[in-house]
């Protein structure tokens, strides 16, 4: 599950999507492009998995099925190595349609202290999905809802609202069983639900691989707009790094009730992944550091190359890659809106927090 912290909803401008041409494509000629075939072979991989018919995504002019995408994926079975090649393929394969200009945020896989037992120091835990939790698409009956989620509970035969976060948090399911694990520090496991999977490291040195199992059903709320309304921080201080400072600064009470503004609570599971690889996203596949994006599947399908004009807020250079669409989040809404993938780690980190930048967008649809 993609990083939910960002706080703008990209919107493409009127005229988008359009046909573009990879000459329009800012820096395409300078990227590494070979860096992000891995990815697309593993988007490809579980592609073939699927029904013909299956959608990827998209709407209008950006839909696709699987089948749209099998003859460029037949095609890389073959594909020598180096840049030069990767182009050359892409450009024979696919064709940029251009989205618009909108946001580009981050997100990463945090590592947090934890135990596989509660104690007095480790006393958050982080819940396994509750078994009477169902979440539905609710495109399955409206057509104009497709890629739109629900989740509740069903009672007398009617689906019902869950627990929120004040609830969850004040034991609503203590008791159950559902602890995967125990950690150190509830503003972690906070932002952990936001990046939507991670590692716990225990004091053994074992390490507990987390990702997205469902959440409540409560639509996400970004805490940090609250900050900038009190006025103590501004829209262009706002990232997940002020927020933690002034987390520190106010104190566990003050903390708990800003965390408590967003109803919205996730729910993992444990997955069995070797360290070296990246947590695992929407479309199945490990995400790869700086080439998976998370998208807005009614928009832009996934699976698909996304060629991205940003800037790095690390370098504050310009940030300009061939990235794969593998990954959706609660926060990825609209057209030219993407989170990258930045890693694990204190850079990934560092730059995760700090991306939220304006970025035009162009999706490689197959030909």
């Amino acid at each position: 599950m993609a990083g939910l912290l960002a706080m703008l909803a990209g919107c493409a401008p009127a005229g988008f999507p359009r046909e573009a041409s990879f000459a329009e494509l800012p820096g395409w000629g300078a990227d590494r492009h070979a860096e992000a075939i891995p990815a697309l072979r593993r988007s490809c991989a579980a592609i073939a998995r699927m029904p013909a018919e299956r959608s990827l995504g998209g709407d209008g002019a950006t839909a696709r099925t699987a089948d749209s995408l099998k003859p460029a994926c037949t095609a890389l079975q073959n594909l020598p190595p180096g840049d030069a090649a990767a182009r050359a393929f892409l450009e024979a394969h696919f064709r940029p349609v251009a989205l618009g200009e909108g946001t580009l945020t981050g997100y990463f896989e945090p590592e947090l202290r934890g135990s596989p037992t509660r104690r007095p120091r480790y006393a958050t835990p982080l819940l396994a999905r509750p078994p009477e939790l169902v979440e539905a698409d609710l495109g399955t009956h409206i057509p104009d809802l497709r890629g739109r989620r629900i989740a509740g509970v069903v009672r007398d035969g009617r689906l019902l609202p869950f627990h929120d976060r004040a609830a969850i948090e004040g034991g609503a399911l203590a008791g159950r069983g559902l602890e995967l694990a125990w950690v150190d520090d509830p503003a972690d496991a906070f932002f952990l639900q936001i990046q939507g999977s991670g590692r716990v490291r225990f004091a053994d040195g074992r390490v507990l691989r987390l990702g997205y199992a469902g959440w409540n059903g409560f639509p996400y709320v970004a805490v940090g707009r609250f900050l900038v309304e009190q006025g103590a921080l501004t829209r262009e201080t706002v990232s997940m790094q002020s927020i933690r400072g002034w987390m520190r600064e106010a104190g566990p009470e003050a903390a708990a009730a800003l965390m408590a503004r967003n109803p919205s609570y996730v729910f993992f599971r444990a997955l069995d992944l070797p360290p070296d690889q990246g947590p695992v996203g929407t479309l199945g596949v490990p995400l790869t550091p700086m080439r998976s994006v998370a998208v807005d599947r009614t928009k832009v399908p996934l699976g698909l190359p996304l060629w991205i004009a940003g800037r790095d807020p690390v370098t504050d250079t310009p940030l300009r890659r061939l990235t794969v669409a593998q990954d959706t989040g609660g926060a990825i809404r609209g057209l030219a809106r993407a989170d990258l993938f930045t890693g694990w780690g204190e850079e990934a980190a560092e730059r995760a927090g700090r991306m939220r930048d304006p970025a035009a967008m162009w999706v490689l649809l197959p030909r």
